[in-house]
């Protein structure tokens, strides 16, 4: 996840089984919203009020290899991401889908990516 999102989930208590889950339901090919672009909305729950009521995510996301948090806000704080936000989404995702190995390793030593302990 970027180091944005890494401080958005922080801030509001989002458990990293619960994005996990967001990840398995879109390999699943259970997607909340495809933006296009490698870009899909995923819900995530708010503990103890599930995803309904949850967080909205952006992924970045190449199914069968990769994934990465992008973006993320509560449902009342905002209804949806604007063309503009949407294309700089897009270009993030495009650049985080394309990093070798040796990239990632390099974003998470920098601190620009955090991983997800997915094991």
């Amino acid at each position: 996840m970027t180091r944005w999102m890494a401080k958005f989930v922080r801030r509001v208590g989002i458990a990293e089984a619960a994005l996990i889950e967001a990840i398995l339901r879109a390999e699943r090919g259970l997607i909340d919203a495809d933006l296009g672009g490698g870009v899909i909305k995923q819900r995530v729950e708010r503990v103890g009020q599930g995803r309904a009521s949850g967080y909205r995510t952006l992924i970045a996301i190449r199914r069968g290899d990769r994934a990465g948090f992008v973006y993320g806000f509560e449902k009342s704080d905002r209804g949806n991401i604007g063309e503009d936000e949407l294309e700089t989404l897009r270009d993030l995702a495009r650049n985080l889908l394309a990093l070798d190995a040796a990239g990632l390793e390099r974003a998470m030593a920098e601190e620009r990516l955090k991983e997800i302990d997915h094991a």
